[in-house]
């Protein structure tokens, strides 16, 4: 009676140690976890094509983590599979970040700046544009509505007592494809156009002027054009593998200011695998030259792109504790 008592116990333990593995494997993902992350195949997001390109969080996680990374053509793309979970960290321009913190009631938040800078404002050859009051009248060219470029753009209109001919002003504001500026810029159709690297080096390199430079556009240059998002749910389930990504793209970060001519390369190279498609070294050089490798983020910077949003309608209401609290 007391052996089978015994055996009884013993069953009864390995049952529950096994049933306590499933439970683990199922809720916690313990023995094998994905991590999916979402990013653009353009310059200013070099920290993720590097990484990519490396290797780096496949070896820093192990071969427990699986790593899915998905490359976006445009932001509300990224923030829709943020929302549908099938992003959990992603690198995206602050604005779609603004706009996917508000409408994920803060569940989306920031956890490091990727890169500054980045944008010139551009006319076209033979212009008699020379500042931006100068705008007055002409019609200016950006990437998409509610970008940050856009709002980059309606920054400078408003300091300069300009405003869009929707508003009532005299500034004809445009979505135009980048790759499709030059082409109306030698057509007549726009004046000027704001945009993000490498397509300003490449608009001047053919015949196109700068009117105001990286480091003019807005707030000395000191303003985010790629930050990195988390979705709160995932880091609260995975907080090391949270920890683990910040370590390392914040060690990739520091590695490629110092080496940034080495790390271009690779990122040109990651683009070109991707795309089919690669900077000539001059272009990429002037590129890396006009982006701020950085993963600090200014935040009066973020509040400025809010409280543009708010006004414009972008978003209707304010964000929610946008910065990622890291445990």
């Amino acid at each position: 009676m007391k052996v089978y008592l015994k055996k009884g116990l013993i069953f009864a333990g390995i049952l529950a140690t096994m049933t306590g593995m499933v439970g683990c494997g199922s809720s916690g993902k313990a023995d094998s976890t994905e991590v999916n992350v979402g990013y653009f195949n353009n310059v200013t997001h070099a920290q993720a094509l590097y990484m990519k390109a490396e290797g780096t969080l496949e070896e820093a996680f192990g071969e427990n983590v699986t790593v899915n990374w998905t490359a976006f053509n445009a932001g509300p793309s990224e923030v829709e599979a943020l929302f549908a979970g099938e992003i959990d960290i992603g690198y995206i321009g602050p604005v779609p970040a603004i706009t996917a913190n508000v409408k994920s009631d803060g569940d989306v938040t920031i956890l490091s700046g990727a890169t500054k800078a980045g944008a010139e404002l551009i006319k076209a050859s033979g212009s008699d544009i020379q500042t931006v009051k100068d705008l007055d009248g002409k019609t200016v060219a950006i990437p998409q509505i509610g970008n940050t470029q856009h709002l980059c753009l309606l920054k400078l209109l408003s300091d300069n007592g300009l405003a869009p001919v929707d508003e009532g002003g005299t500034v004809n504001v445009t979505a135009v494809e980048n790759a499709d500026v030059l082409n109306m810029m030698d057509q007549g159709n726009i004046d000027a156009a704001l945009v993000p690297e490498p397509w300003g080096t490449t608009l001047v390199n053919s015949g196109a002027e700068i009117v105001l430079d990286y480091d003019e556009v807005y707030k000395d240059g000191d303003y985010p054009v790629a930050v990195v998002v988390v979705r709160n749910e995932f880091m609260e389930e995975h907080p090391d593998l949270v920890n683990e990504f910040l370590a390392k793209h914040e060690e990739v970060t520091a590695y490629m200011q110092e080496n940034v001519d080495e790390c271009a390369v690779v990122v040109n190279d990651e683009i070109n695998a991707a795309t089919g498609k690669s900077l000539d070294e001059a272009t990429l050089k002037s590129a890396f030259g006009k982006i701020v490798i950085s993963s600090e983020v200014n935040k009066e910077a973020i509040r400025d792109f809010a409280d543009i949003s708010l006004e414009q309608g972008f978003i209707e209401e304010d964000m929610k504790d946008i910065f990622a609290d890291v445990k």
